[in-house]
């Protein structure tokens, strides 16, 4: 306390904190970027582990033997949604209503004013569907609690064996006496469009205006969900699928009920389509772990819900998706395996006495049997965010000391120039503006695409890329709109002001931005903070500015799509990378149209303004 106190030991401090700042920021941003990549090194991550005591042991007998009739009803599935040419309603219901269910449909549209791929030409895409659930009854309970089995039809020959699997299990637990919980099987026409009409009818609210019918039968309130994706009779693994709308993840516990049945059952499994290596010691290994992690980081970063059960997490429904793989390994897996691994992680959540708490909610995993708890990875967030602290200590102790009267002379003169403050408009004009491109680059693409469909040979999806990446571009060219509103030209306390306030923005952007979603706040942080730290009109504009524009919003999402893609292995080329980045953003902006995906209006709204604050220190007169 006497440090801070003390008028001289606080003046010494904030002069070895000016003297030292560049340094200590560039010792953090590396600190922060060798925590990170740190995390993946086995030894500092931690094994996993059940914390729900009702599913802390496997020992159950798994009896389902329904593989054949499971592919026989999708062989059946298959025929009746080729005939009806989409969902076969009436097949459905009466399949579901033979194996003892109550059955019950739901017939949902979604208007939709942004089409759904680059090659869609229509004006309003109109999206009609039906979706069929049936609900086995708890024969032990009062039936106030539930579980969810869902598989989506999808179109083609896709997922017809996760159709035919739901079935069969219907089928078997139809004759169990243990349930404690209602069953509800559901098949959801048009994927993601389809499971939100469900979940919308099912919790009576209405957050994203699609028109659905009422639900007529209901089941207890959903402790759990599990979105089934199947499209071969036999499969090499089982690829776990955990990230949700706007970086939303499930409990652990569920992700390690799946590996501990997986470990039981004999089935590989994976997690971002890799499987687990012992050999964390060596480089591969290690390698192997920091791309399993960067995969996850990037995928919630997207803020996309990447499976059926990304919807299920924003109304507090523990969920993920269980995809299968046939891939060329030797190792086969029948369907009737598994059957049993569902029957087992179904028979652990029945023993549920309330909502999966226990374990974590925020984490990443470099593997399926190690994760990162948030208190090993917020630190790598903090030392990023303690680079801006930094800055602004040394932007505020600057601006105070040219805010200072310097001494008259004997003769009553005043050494240097006058001391006058900046003005009210030097600061609200370009906060002004940069915010109000980034309130068109949120607006105008969607509200302009039938002029620019009638003016220009393009189809609406291209027009709203492609006017949302015209508003960015023209965003490049406010400095020069700043000062012609100004009048006269700014002065130094003015600049150093406006990036005083361009680091408190930032830093409150991203500390906001990382409680919700670390992975977009991390990579965000990544970019932005080396910006805003070195920012200033005396660095070379021409060097400055490209750096700039390499590390703007757009250029990052560009860049992590390549990152992506080379983690997948399956690198693009220029022009292939392009054109992801045109679906990338057309597909962000149906996310949030569609589903409320929160990504689009967080970069348009908030971080291209304040990176246009930034930018607009660049070219300050």
């Amino acid at each position: 306390m006497g440090l801070l106190s003390d008028p001289n030991r606080r003046r010494a401090l904030t002069s070895l904190l000016t003297r030292l700042n560049t340094p200590l920021c560039v010792l953090c941003y590396l600190a922060g970027v060798a925590w990170f990549m740190g995390l993946a090194f086995e030894p500092f991550t931690l094994r996993t582990y059940m914390s729900e005591n009702a599913m802390g042991s496997t020992m159950v007998e798994e009896r389902f033997t329904g593989g054949e009739r499971a592919l026989s009803a999708a062989r059946e599935f298959a025929v009746h949604k080729k005939k009806a040419g989409g969902m076969p309603v009436e097949w459905l219901v009466q399949a579901m209503q033979s194996r003892g269910l109550e059955v019950y449909t739901q017939t949902f549209s979604r208007t939709s004013t942004v089409p759904r791929n680059l090659e869609a030409k229509q004006r309003h895409l109109m999206v009609k569907g039906t979706n069929v659930y049936g609900i086995l009854r708890a024969p032990r309970a009062p039936r106030t609690e539930s579980l969810v089995l869902s598989a989506p039809c999808s179109p083609g020959t896709a997922n017809n064996q996760a159709v035919g699997l739901l079935l069969s299990l219907a089928q078997y637990f139809r004759g169990q006496i243990y349930w404690a919980k209602d069953l509800i099987f559901l098949v959801n026409d048009h994927d993601l469009i389809g499971m939100e009409a469900w979940l919308e009818g099912y919790h009576d609210v209405n957050i994203t205006g699609i028109s659905a019918q009422p639900l007529q039968g209901r089941g207890g309130s959903i402790q759990a969900a599990l979105s089934l994706e199947l499209s071969s009779d036999v499969i090499t693994s089982l690829d776990l699928v955990l990230e949700g709308l706007n970086g939303q993840l499930p409990n652990l516990d569920l992700t390690n009920l799946f590996y501990a049945f997986c470990q039981k059952t004999g089935i590989l499994c994976t997690i971002q389509g890799k499987l687990q290596r012992n050999d964390w010691d060596t480089v591969a290994g290690y390698t192997h772990s920091v791309q399993t992690m960067l995969l996850m980081v990037l995928r919630q970063a997207s803020g996309r819900p990447w499976g059926d059960h990304g919807l299920f997490l924003r109304y507090h429904i523990e969920a993920a998706t269980v995809r299968g793989i046939n891939s060329f390994r030797q190792y086969k897996t029948d369907i009737t395996t598994v059957g049993k691994l569902l029957e087992g992680m179904y028979r652990k959540l029945n023993n549920l006495l309330e909502r999966l708490h226990q374990s974590y909610f925020f984490y990443l995993l470099p593997s399926l049997s190690r994760f990162v708890s948030i208190g090993y990875y917020m630190p790598a967030f903090s030392l990023l965010a303690l680079i801006l602290l930094l800055r602004v200590t040394h932007a505020l102790d600057l601006w105070v000391q040219l805010s200072t009267p310097i001494a008259g002379l004997e003769d009553g003169t005043v050494e240097g120039e006058e001391v006058s403050g900046p003005g009210v408009l030097s600061l609200v004009t370009p906060v002004l503006i940069s915010h109000l491109t980034g309130v068109a680059l949120y607006i105008l693409p969607v509200l302009s695409q039938h002029a620019a469909v009638q003016h220009f040979p393009v189809s609406e999806t291209e027009a709203v890329v492609l006017t949302a990446i015209t508003i960015y571009v023209a965003g490049l060219a406010l400095p020069h709109n700043t000062h012609r509103v100004l009048s006269g030209e700014g002065t130094e306390r003015g600049w150093r002001l406006l990036k005083l306030l361009g680091l408190l923005y930032l830093a409150v952007l991203l500390g906001c931005t990382a409680l919700i979603n670390f992975s977009l706040g991390f990579i965000l942080a990544l970019t932005q903070v080396p910006i805003a730290a070195l920012i200033t009109p005396h660095v070379p504009r021409l060097l400055c500015a490209g750096a700039m524009i390499l590390l703007s919003p757009g250029c990052t999402l560009l860049l992590c799509l390549f990152l992506y893609q080379e983690l997948q292995e399956a690198p693009l080329t220029l022009l292939e990378g392009w054109g992801l980045f045109l679906s990338a953003v057309s597909q962000g902006i149906l996310d949030h149209h569609l589903y409320g995906s929160l990504l689009y209006p967080l970069l348009a709204l908030f971080i291209f303004p304040c990176w246009l604050l930034l930018w607009n220190i660049l070219f300050w007169k």
